[in-house]
């Protein structure tokens, strides 16, 4: 089977609000030169920026596979997938944007996951670029997935940001 890599969307608005609660705090320190703390901020705003550019979903051999760069966070079976659903839930996730997708799994699905020391809910929320063509990819290998997707375009659409 053909491997079928999808990066995640980043969004405009999560950016900014990260910015936000980076920027404000390292401003005294350019008054007074603690250059220390400026390496600090600066080593965060490297690391963010590193997280947001790799995240990755992967379609292969009937899995869907989360990767940043090169390591793996998790892996499901995809016919283990109930429904796929519109959501802008701000929990953490490896998702670059609020605009995301929720993937439910069957119950008693096995699945790993990055934090899987915790008591992980049975779903995941993601937000790939190409959502239709993704939607599609796991509806080939799992055609019963209820999908709950609106395709909206309208005026606050700009180059596929939600304002």
């Amino acid at each position: 089977m053909e491997k079928k890599v999808f990066r995640s969307r980043i969004s405009v608005l999560l950016i900014i609000f990260v910015l936000g609660c980076i920027i404000p705090p390292s401003i005294p320190m350019f008054a007074y030169k603690e250059y220390g703390g400026l390496y600090i901020t600066g080593g965060v705003f490297v690391f963010i920026a590193f997280l947001f550019t790799g995240m990755r979903y992967v379609i292969s051999d009937g899995k869907l596979y989360l990767k940043m760069w090169i390591i793996p966070n998790g892996s499901a079976n995809i016919t283990d997938i109930v429904s796929v659903e519109r959501t802008y839930n701000p929990l953490s996730s490896p998702a670059g944007s609020l605009k995301r997708l929720c993937i439910h799994f069957r119950q008693g699905a096995r699945y790993t996951n990055w934090m899987t020391w915790l008591n992980t809910p049975s779903y995941w929320l993601i937000s790939p670029v190409r959502e239709q063509e993704f939607i599609e990819e796991l509806k080939a290998i799992n055609p019963y997935i209820s999908v709950n997707v609106p395709i909206q375009k309208g005026i606050w659409r700009i180059w596929d940001w939600d304002v």
